[in-house]
């Protein structure tokens, strides 16, 4: 798409009133990834992305914080913890970039459309997984193909 048409994407799904999921479910396939649509996606990805943030900014000042504690078993087990809490914010970094990458294909109005295939990844597909990518079947074709031939 050119910028132009960007733009007038961009101010077409901030300009929308945010419909709740029921609503978005029970619209007709002909009105696949409208105004509507993309807006109610562009909010639920916002705010996942605040969530994944604040989060991020709560390891921080939670890591800051130094306990010195004389018992070798407790301070292994505090370890741990912060290990566990690393490994999950790094997933969720991980998960920062598909949510930015997401909005960003939204503002650019491909959102809703498998990468591989080209067809629609479908209103369900995204309400539960907002940064899919790939249909069901690309996702399925690609899952088999990694586990037959490995990554």
């Amino acid at each position: 798409m050119t910028t132009k048409s960007n733009k007038a994407t961009s101010a077409a799904t901030d300009n929308v009133a945010i419909l709740s999921e029921e609503e978005i479910r029970a619209m007709p396939e002909k009105d696949y990834m409208n105004p509507a649509q993309l807006a109610f996606f562009k909010a639920r990805l916002q705010q996942l992305e605040k969530e994944l943030l604040k989060n991020a900014g709560e390891t921080t000042e939670h890591l800051r914080e130094t306990v010195l504690v004389p018992d070798p078993a407790d301070r292994a087990t505090i370890e741990e913890e912060h290990a566990l809490e690393l490994r999950t914010r790094d997933r969720e970094r991980k998960l920062l970039k598909k949510v930015q990458q997401s909005i960003a294909t939204i503002d650019a109005g491909d959102y809703g459309w498998c990468e591989e295939t080209g067809e629609p990844i479908g209103v369900p597909r995204l309400i539960a997984r907002p940064t899919a990518t790939l249909s069901l079947e690309a996702q399925q074709r690609r899952e088999l193909k990694q586990k037959l031939y490995g990554d």
